[in-house]
Formats: structure tokens, C-alpha cells, sequence
């Protein structure tokens, strides 16, 4: 059985990735406010705004809560609306 890494080892693997990404997430953010129009009225910036939040917290879970967040609601007819 594999020993599990230490909080600061996996820190070390994953900090640059994460900082990446978080980078991509804020040149898109300054991408939308830049671009003619506005997409305030928009749920999905709602979403987005959310899942910071949620990211930002201390709750454990943060990956299903988001997982959560962005995924349509259940369905219990679906099979029907694909004909199956």
C-alpha cells in the first residue's frame, strides 16, 4: 500500500500547475471585460463567481461542490428525451 504524501509534498508537485491555471482563469476573466458588450445579466458568471468561492473556502470536498455547481440538474425522464 502506497504511503500518502505529505500536505507539503503535494503542494510542491501541484503548485505550479494550479498557479497556471489560475492564470488562465484570470486572462479570460480580463478577456470578457475587455470584449464590446456586456454579459453581466449572464448565469454562468454567477457560476463562475461561485465556484472562486467555493475554491476560496476551507470546506472539504471543494471538487465535488464544483463538479456540482456546473452540472445540469437530474433529469429523471432523460432516457425518453434520447429515445432510449
Amino acid at each position: 500500500m502506497p504511503i500518502p504524501l505529505a500536505a507539503a509534498e503535494v503542494l510542491d508537485g501541484e503548485f505550479l500547475g494550479i498557479r497556471a491555471r489560475l492564470i488562465d482563469v484570470a486572462a479570460a476573466s480580463d478577456r470578457i471585460d475587455r470584449a464590446e458588450g456586456s454579459v453581466a445579466d449572464d448565469p454562468r458568471l454567477d457560476d463562475i463567481r461561485r465556484s472562486l468561492q467555493i475554491l476560496a473556502g476551507e470546506a472539504p470536498d471543494r471538487a465535488e461542490k464544483l463538479q456540482l455547481l456546473f452540472s445540469l440538474p437530474y433529469q429523471e425522464n432523460w432516457p425518453a428525451d434520447y429515445d432510449l
